[in-house]
């Protein structure tokens, strides 16, 4: 269980760039079966919207927010023997940042989530340039893509992407998410159909990756 206390001395090592002592405390929750879900609610993203605030008020500086989220992203690949071990249904989901994203932890995430609920999920990183985006859709024909954005000035970038998916593939899912809808500019996807927006892990869970239909 992750308790307060525990989460604040994980933040306390994760601020310092204590690799070893994070590890040592994720090992120690996943030996203990610390459900994954668990981990990377209440461990891995509590932490990094922590971080990233910290960012946002000048507490701490680029390179340490750059720092926490590269252990951040060291750390969840602990969880990954477990996370892949889940019987996989065959639907798939390709997941991506905008082009001009370089945040890419969030959608990582969401594409372990698609993993840990049996899909396929086909993470392509960040910035991934709209054309090689559509042409990897045509390959692997998903049954649904999710876009993240992580600042709210690549919301202009996010709709024409989800526009020029929706040229291509009428029918495709759209769903998008992250930190850079949170002081708004959803509406700016009103008038794309079926574009849902995603705004925890727990909703995409509930709407998407245990319903038997999208």
């Amino acid at each position: 269980m992750i308790t307060d206390d525990l989460y604040k001395m994980y933040l306390t090592y994760l601020l310092a760039g204590n690799r070893v002592e994070c590890a040592r405390m994720v090992n120690a929750l996943i030996h203990e079966n610390t459900p994954i879900k668990e981990l990377y609610i209440n461990l891995f993203q509590r932490s990094m919207y922590e971080v990233g605030t910290l960012w946002e008020f000048n507490k701490i500086s680029v390179a340490t927010e750059h720092l926490c989220t590269s252990i951040t992203e060291s750390l969840i690949t602990l969880c990954y023997p477990l996370l892949f071990s889940a019987e996989h249904s065959g639907r798939k989901a390709v997941i991506t940042c905008t082009p001009g994203e370089y945040h890419q932890l969030g959608a990582r995430m969401v594409a372990d989530y698609f993993e840990l609920y049996g899909w396929d999920g086909y993470f392509l990183g960040a910035d991934t340039p709209a054309d090689e985006l559509i042409s990897y859709l045509h390959e692997k024909k998903p049954d649904l893509v999710a876009l993240s954005i992580s600042v709210s000035f690549n919301i202009a970038e996010l709709q024409r992407l989800a526009m020029k998916i929706r040229e291509q593939f009428p029918e495709l899912p759209i769903i998008a998410g992250g930190q850079g809808f949170r002081w708004g500019g959803e509406n700016a996807l009103d008038n794309i159909d079926k574009v849902h927006i995603i705004r925890s892990l727990d909703e995409l869970v509930t709407r998407f990756l245990t319903s038997q239909t999208i």
